[in-house]
């Protein structure tokens, strides 16, 4: 399998909003190196130490559904829908010839960068774009450090990011699906083991 292009600054990614264990802090040089638009985040990442910033993490992404990792949410919500929308992502990866090796649900964010690296498919990525906006828009009104992280990856993405939730509404009722439950509401790497990553936390 070849890689596509970004490789490397997608799965830096994938490990920025991955739970930052210790092979996180192995990686930093690395990650550096990958994406210099990561660099503000990955200085703070040093600075705060594993424990600090793996508390923060926790707090960040663990408890607060405006944070939600999980891609598929913000177009679902907790539906019955959304299950159909993770099967036809884990055959996606199946097609590819990758399978999940872990606990995490096959739509967590940094699991799809991962495969968005393996094999330069970014249709993931932008079917999800309403909730990768909305994603960032959350993270930067709470002065999140991993605001940076997720607008570096919509910069990647085709087209302009919305300058607001207006706009990324706007941007959903103009995309594939026709409802947006998760959407509405708003108002681990555990992928590849070809990538050798560890569990999550």
């Amino acid at each position: 399998m070849t890689a596509g292009p970004d490789a490397e600054f997608f799965q830096a990614v994938a490990h920025c909003l991955d739970y930052p264990d210790e092979q996180f802090f192995e990686r930093l040089p690395m990650l550096a190196h990958s994406a210099g638009e990561l660099t503000p985040f990955l200085d703070h990442a040093r600075t705060l130490g594993r424990e600090a910033l793996a508390e923060h993490y926790v707090a960040t992404f663990d408890f607060r559904k405006q944070h939600c990792l999980h891609l598929t949410w913000w177009l679902d919500g907790d539906t019955r829908r959304r299950g159909q929308s993770l099967l036809s992502i884990k055959q996606l990866y199946r097609d590819h010839g990758m399978h999940l090796n872990g606990v995490e649900l096959p739509d967590y964010l940094p699991v799809v960068l991962e495969f968005t690296a393996a094999t330069g498919r970014r249709e993931l990525l932008i079917e999800h774009r309403p909730g990768l906006e909305l994603l960032r828009l959350a993270l930067a009104d709470n002065e999140s450090p991993y605001a940076g992280v997720v607008t570096a990856l919509c910069a990647r993405l085709p087209g302009t990011s919305p300058r607001d939730r207006a706009a990324v509404l706007a941007l959903a009722r103009s995309g594939p699906r026709t409802e947006s439950v998760g959407l509405a509401a708003y108002g681990h790497l555990a992928l590849l083991p070809v990538l050798g990553n560890g569990g999550h936390r």
